[in-house]
């Protein structure tokens, strides 16, 4: 019994320890060319980007500026006391900064990111798109492509470089909460998978 509890001990450190990795590491460099870019909603501050949605916004600009993707796809929903969406929040920006309104699109109904991702999916399938960035802050990253995943979207990540997470007292809050939340999500897929 002793061996079996030293063994599950084992393999938790070692899944932690994977998982940690994977979080801190994960992205790539959005060299190809794809269809599009979706941008996982962030807070909006009375209809301008918080901080953190502003560089989720800036990569995806930069994408489509540099003709790696077709389409910019803005995220998230409104709270009940929130005047704009997040996506309409995120098109108005990109707006501003030179990028078609033909070539936005918008979901507003989803408040999380898994939300974010099954209603996103309604518009790739409209729109017959089939290849297509994730852009979001790196330790979100990890689980938001596995989430993709699971959907049944094959997506990779690109981590903006404009986060707001710039310092170690910044980031590291960010990435215990992101690995934890990657490990339960993880966890919760081989528990119950689909």
């Amino acid at each position: 019994m002793k061996r079996i509890i030293q063994l599950l001990i084992m393999i938790a450190v070692v899944f932690a320890a994977v998982s940690a990795w994977q979080v801190w590491t994960y992205g790539v460099e959005g060299d190809k060319k794809v269809d599009a870019a979706i941008v996982l909603g962030a807070a909006q501050w009375g209809g301008k980007p918080s901080p953190v949605f502003e560089g989720r916004i800036r990569e995806a600009i930069e994408l489509y500026e540099e003709g790696k993707v077709d389409y910019l796809i803005f995220t998230g929903g409104k709270s009940e006391k929130a005047e704009f969406s997040e996506a309409e929040v995120g098109k108005g920006s990109a707006m501003e900064a030179g990028v078609s309104e033909e070539d936005i699109l918008m979901e507003e109904s989803s408040l999380e990111t898994k939300e974010n991702l099954s209603e996103s999916k309604k518009l790739l399938e409209e729109k017959s798109i089939t290849s297509f960035y994730l852009v979001s802050d790196r330790f979100h990253l990890k689980r938001a492509t596995a989430m993709a995943t699971d959907m049944g979207i094959d997506a990779e990540g690109v981590p903006t470089e404009y986060s707001a997470y710039q310092s170690l007292n910044t980031k590291l809050p960010f990435f215990f909460e992101e690995w934890l939340y990657y490990m339960w999500y993880e966890v919760g897929s081989w528990v119950n998978p689909a």
